[in-house]
C-alpha cells in the first residue's frame, strides 16, 4: 500500500509498504480523506513541538471499515467513520474526570503516532464514530470543527451574547459558524483583509476589524456601545494576540486561549483582576464535542469551508506551492480512497 511520509522538514515521500496488521480490539480502515491543518504544515516547516521524524502526517480524517471483530455493537464492515484522533490512557486523573482531551498521557495520530496519510491503517475502535448518514467532506471536517465546538462549550457560550474572535484560521472561523448558529454577536479580529472578508461574507461574522489599519480595542468599544464583550476567544497563538485579548473583554467577561504560543505570556493584574476574568484554556475536543458537531453539521457551510483539494499522489510535488500560494486557503482536503 502507498503513504506519504514526513521524512524530515520539508520533505514528503511517496513510499510503499505492507498493509498493517490488525489488533484485536482495532478495525482496519481505509482512509478516504485528509484534511489538513495547521499542525501538519508547522510540522513539515519544521516548528511543530515535540515532534520527531519520520512521521506520517494526518488527523483529521475520514475512512472507511475495511476489516474489524464480529463482536463489535457499534462498528461494522463498510460504515463510513470520524476519526477521534487523540488516543488517551483512560486512567489519568484528566482521564477518570471525563478530561481525555488533556489525557496526561496523550497520544495524537499524526503527531506522536504515524497519522493517516496512507491507504490504510489499523486503529482501536473506541476512537471510531460511525457517520454513514454524512458526507464525505462532511467527515473529514468533523475534528477542526470539535475543536471549536469545545472552546464554545468551554465558554459556556450562550444566544445574544457577544464575541471577539482573533484569528481567521480554520478554527477561528469554524468557531465564528458555530456561534452564529447558536445565536451570538461575532466580532473577527485579523490582519488579514482576505480572510476578514471571507469571515464575513461565508461565516458570518457580523463585524469585522484588521489591527493593522484600525484601532481594534476602540472599534470594539464603538461596535458594543462601550461595554466590550461577554467572550474573547484567541485562535492566533501568537503571542501579540493572546496577550491582547483581555482588553477586548468586559467586566465578568471570559477569555479562552484556543491557540497555542510557545512561550511565556504576560498580563496586566490589575487590568485582568479588575474585570475578575474568567481565563480559559482549550485542548483538543472530547466525544461529546464530536457528537454535538455530528448532530449541527448540515447547519454547516461546509461548501465554503473546504477551499482546496490536492491528490495523494502528487502532495510530494504540489505541498510547497500549496504553502506558498498567496491564495486564500481555508481548508485543504486530500482524496485518498
Amino acid at each position: 500500500m502507498k503513504y506519504v511520509v514526513c521524512e524530515k522538514p520539508g520533505n514528503f515521500v511517496l513510499n510503499e509498504k505492507e498493509v498493517p496488521k490488525r489488533k484485536g480490539n482495532e478495525a482496519l480502515l481505509r482512509i478516504k480523506n485528509v484534511g489538513i491543518c495547521g499542525t501538519d504544515i508547522h510540522a513539515y516547516g519544521g516548528n511543530q513541538a515535540f515532534f520527531t521524524y519520520p512521521r506520517i502526517l494526518g488527523h483529521e480524517l475520514c475512512a472507511e471499515v475495511v476489516e474489524v471483530d464480529n463482536n463489535t455493537d457499534t462498528i461494522k464492515v463498510g460504515d463510513r467513520v470520524a476519526i477521534m484522533p487523540y488516543l488517551s490512557c483512560g486512567t489519568c486523573i484528566a482521564c477518570t474526570h471525563g478530561k481525555t482531551n488533556c489525557c496526561s498521557n496523550i497520544k495524537v495520530i499524526g503527531v506522536h503516532t504515524d497519522g493517516g496519510m496512507q491507504e490504510l491503517i489499523s486503529l482501536p475502535t473506541n476512537v471510531l464514530i460511525p457517520v454513514n448518514h454524512l458526507t464525505e467532506d462532511e467527515t473529514v471536517i468533523i475534528e477542526p470543527l470539535a475543536i471549536a465546538a469545545h472552546a464554545i462549550r468551554r465558554a459556556s457560550l450562550k444566544k445574544g451574547e457577544t464575541i471577539v474572535v482573533m484569528g481567521c484560521g480554520p478554527i477561528g472561523i469554524a468557531l465564528m459558524a458555530q456561534a452564529r448558529i447558536i445565536g451570538a454577536r461575532v466580532i473577527a479580529i485579523d490582519i488579514d483583509n482576505k480572510r476578514l472578508k471571507y469571515a464575513m461574507d461565508n461565516m458570518g461574522a457580523d463585524h469585522i476589524i484588521n489591527t493593522v489599519e484600525e484601532n481594534a480595542e476602540e472599534r470594539v468599544m464603538e461596535l458594543t456601545n462601550g461595554n466590550l464583550c461577554e467572550v474573547v476567544f484567541d485562535a492566533t497563538g501568537a503571542k501579540r494576540a493572546l496577550e491582547e485579548g483581555p482588553k477586548y473583554m468586559c467586566h465578568g467577561g471570559r477569555y479562552v486561549l484556543v491557540g497555542l504560543s510557545k512561550g511565556d505570556l504576560v498580563y496586566n493584574h490589575p487590568q485582568i483582576h479588575a474585570k475578575e476574568t474568567t481565563l480559559l484554556c482549550s485542548r483538543n475536543a472530547t466525544y461529546k464535542d464530536f457528537e454535538h458537531v455530528i448532530q449541527m453539521i448540515k447547519s454547516f457551510p461546509t461548501d465554503k469551508y473546504i477551499t482546496h483539494r490536492m491528490k495523494f499522489s502528487e502532495l510530494p510535488e504540489i505541498f510547497d506551492d500549496f504553502i506558498g500560494s498567496d491564495d486564500l486557503a481555508v481548508k485543504a482536503v486530500v482524496d485518498i480512497g
